[in-house]
């Protein structure tokens, strides 16, 4: 069994979102102790946004820039990975009420015709749909349905929609939000966060710890 570990929070050790996806991790982890874990920080290295370059090489121009040159490797590294892997856990943050632009540079890589989705007489077809993907999201206010912020949640409303468009239609999602109300709240939501990682499912045939 593989696993892509994918965080993307600027504030290193400080991210709850990072606390979040590790613990996820650990606790899969432990109920497959042969879990061959591959990780990807995007930031520490982070992929480039999308370019005129990047779009005519993949309808088979030649890059002229070097650099792009090695960015599309790595744009072809990360598919495989996603590709490769049985099971993704993504940490995600919300910065101004979305997804960061690390990660939107990194999906713009794993969303390819012909690789996770076709498109055919019927529609879009999802083809990554025998993937488990966890997301751990960590946000400063409070966005859940009947909030009166709800309206500005683009973060995980944008992730069911994007794995949902490639054929992974149930995400698991564990949240801690209102991290930046108070002290108090920070604790509380982090708290419920870690013990709903602390409780995930095994993946399939494997035997839970």
């Amino acid at each position: 069994m593989k696993l892509l570990h994918i965080d993307a929070s600027i504030l290193g050790g400080n991210s709850v979102s990072r606390q979040l996806s590790a613990a996820a991790v650990e606790r899969l982890r432990k109920t497959a102790p042969n879990l061959d874990v591959t990780y990807r920080d995007l930031s520490a290295a982070p992929l480039s946004h999308l370019s005129g370059e990047h779009l005519a090489a993949a309808h088979g121009a030649t890059p002229e820039s070097e650099a792009v040159r090695d960015d599309i490797a790595a744009s072809t590294a990360a598919l495989e990975e996603f590709l490769a892997a049985d099971t993704v856990v993504i940490g995600a943050p919300m910065y101004n009420f979305t997804i960061p632009s690390q990660l939107k540079a990194w999906i713009d890589r794993i969303l390819v015709a012909g690789k996770t989705f076709k498109y055919s007489e019927k529609g879009v077809e999802g083809l990554a749909g025998g993937k488990r993907v966890i997301v751990t999201i960590a946000r400063g206010g409070f966005y859940g349905a009947g909030m009166p912020a709800a309206a500005g949640e683009h973060l995980e409303t944008y992730l069911r929609w994007v794995f949902g468009f490639i054929g992974i239609t149930n995400p698991e999602i564990i949240i801690a939000e209102g991290i930046q109300v108070s002290p108090e709240q920070r604790e509380k939501s982090v708290a419920e966060a870690l013990q709903a990682a602390g409780t995930l499912k095994a993946a399939a045939g494997l035997q839970a710890a």
